[in-house]
């Protein structure tokens, strides 16, 4: 099994993540240009690093899968570790796999601390074949894809969320920015309504559905501020339709 991360000044996190994918096979690390750091972390765990310029999300990880040389990818980022249990998980679902990819529960670090246990985790496929995944082209928030249908593995990892309200702010307002030519290509459907209505059911989304009231203020910012990035997304496609070309 290939553990298969991609890094961009990441020093911070790179150790966790890189110590909790040891058992694998080999550890791949696509770096994108980083400063600190990050290079020097990944040659300490004897990761195997290749350098590429930033070319999208969905784009760098999938050169990343391509460097891999197992068929198993174990897909990480770097600010994400795979827990003792989900460790454990994997190994002996991987005696007699019984599909070609899997969803693995993913635990939040919300400004100050994890979430609460029953707090319901974000499900995300990162164990997967190689020849039967890849990458999608969706911008931003790229994710892979299987032919055929995962499965639910209570394997946990842990994500290293943004450890300041200001950072969590400014990373909603770049990602906002970087779906706003996508989504200019062809028109959103009830835009107006969309502004109006989705910021509210965001927030509901998380604050009750994923029962984000159980983690006290932490839970609550996390969740208003999914709501800001909801607004912003939709409403810098309407600027940007009604602004004027300065070009």
């Amino acid at each position: 099994m290939s553990g298969v991360v991609t890094t961009f000044d990441n020093a911070a996190t790179l150790d966790a993540c890189l110590a909790s994918l040891a058992f694998c096979d080999e550890r791949v690390v696509l770096d994108s240009g980083s400063t600190d750091a990050t290079r020097e972390i990944a040659e300490k765990h004897g990761a195997r690093i290749s350098i590429r310029p930033f070319e999208g999300y969905g784009p760098q990880k999938q050169h990343a899968i391509d460097l891999a040389t197992h068929d198993w990818i174990l897909l990480l980022d770097a600010d994400e570790h795979l827990t003792p249990i989900g460790r454990e998980a994997i190994e002996r679902e991987l005696r007699a796999p019984r599909a070609d990819g899997y969803r693995l529960p993913r635990q939040e670090w919300l400004f100050w601390r994890w979430a609460h246990p029953e707090a319901r985790a974000n499900w995300q496929l990162r164990l997967f074949r190689k020849s039967r995944g890849r990458m999608n082209t969706v911008p931003v928030h790229a994710a892979p894809v299987i032919d055929g249908t995962p499965f639910d593995l209570d394997a946990p990892f842990r994500h290293y969320g943004e450890p300041h309200l200001a950072d969590r702010v400014d990373k909603v307002n770049r990602y906002s920015s970087g779906l706003v030519v996508h989504k200019r290509r062809k028109p959103i459907r009830g835009l107006s309504a969309r502004i109006l209505v989705q910021p509210t059911l965001a927030f509901l989304k998380l604050y009750i559905g994923k029962r984000y009231f159980l983690d006290g203020w932490a839970g609550y910012f996390a969740a208003r501020t999914h709501a800001f990035y909801t607004f912003l997304k939709y409403a810098k496609v309407l600027e940007a339709q009604r602004k004027p070309d300065q070009s």
